[in-house]
């Protein structure tokens, strides 16, 4: 099932670095850093498309892993 979350991404200092999109709502969740380096810019705002994948876990465990298919830049 997909969906779709409008956030600010979010460098985290945690282990060897964490990225995450923190939703709108106050949601945080952590986004692959396979994703598109143009997405991966602390600060910016982004609408995101995806899966939240319970099959994977992560050494940051900041928040559900948001596994990303598409997004669009926001103002």
């Amino acid at each position: 099932m997909s969906i779709t979350v409008t956030g600010t991404i979010q460098r985290r200092d945690i282990g060897m670095g964490a990225w995450a999109l923190v939703s709108d709502e106050g949601t945080t969740y952590e986004i692959p850093r396979s994703a598109d380096k143009k997405l991966l810019q602390s600060g910016q705002k982004a609408k995101v498309t995806g899966k939240i994948r319970d099959d994977v876990m992560t050494t940051a465990m900041i928040g559900p892993v948001l596994e990303v298919n598409s997004f669009e830049l926001v103002n």
